[in-house]
């Protein structure tokens, strides 16, 4: 009997890549800035990071907190940025694929080998990272369906940007596992029926685990 077509939907940011938070000794390195120098560590340590605090608590936007840091650390490395991929190709370098989460490699591998489709559904994947960025990705490749708000102009947890996705990979909601680390996200996604994880960025494995399961995968 074959299978059901299902998908696994997933955010870009801390999601796919170990975040700018968990990478801060690369970014000094690359920037030329002393050990310990960059100190905001979002969802690591909420509580001396008032900015992040500010965007759980929706009084900015997720936009608003990394054009707020981008700036930050442009006065510190007496750059120009005007934007966030400004700052995360000259921190990332020429390798953005060195800080792709295993745990994610390994998650679509066996979701591919079980036939499960694969789509991104990401607010800023190319205004943060800079449209070459994907270029130096093959992975991305394996992704038959991209959504990206840089683009559309649709940001989740607006419903329309959820149906866009399911629209385009032609699935119902409830064919699908989305996974996201923004609290937000996942409550927009809960609204049109979307069955969720919501991404643990200190516990990659086990929420990658979670998606698997849900999606019917074992584990092993």
């Amino acid at each position: 009997m074959t299978m059901p077509d299902r998908a696994l939907i997933l955010d870009f940011g801390g999601v796919i890549s170990r975040t700018m938070f968990e990478t801060h000794d690369l970014t000094e390195a690359a920037l030329g800035l002393a050990p310990g120098t960059l100190t905001w560590r979002g969802p690591f340590d909420p509580g001396r990071d008032p900015l992040w605090q500010d965007m759980q608590a929706d009084r900015i936007t997720e936009r608003d907190y990394w054009r707020l840091r981008t700036a930050e650390v442009a006065m510190l490395t007496g750059r120009n940025w005007t934007q966030m991929s400004d700052f995360v190709r000259a921190a990332r370098g020429a390798d953005p694929d060195a800080v792709i989460r295993p745990e994610f490699r390994e998650a679509i591998a066996k979701a591919r080998a079980a036939g499960v489709r694969l789509a991104i559904l990401s607010n800023e994947l190319d205004l943060f990272y800079g449209t070459d960025f994907r270029d130096k990705l093959p992975f991305l490749a394996d992704f038959e369906v991209i959504v990206d708000a840089t683009h559309t102009g649709i940001l989740k947890p607006d419903p329309a940007a959820y149906r866009l996705c399911l629209d385009q990979l032609g699935l119902p909601a409830a064919s699908c596992v989305f996974v996201d680390d923004q609290a937000r996200n996942i409550t927009g996604a809960q609204a049109v029926g979307l069955p969720c994880v919501q991404f643990d960025v200190a516990q990659p494995a086990r929420s990658y685990d979670r998606a698997l399961t849900l999606l019917g995968l074992s584990k092993g």
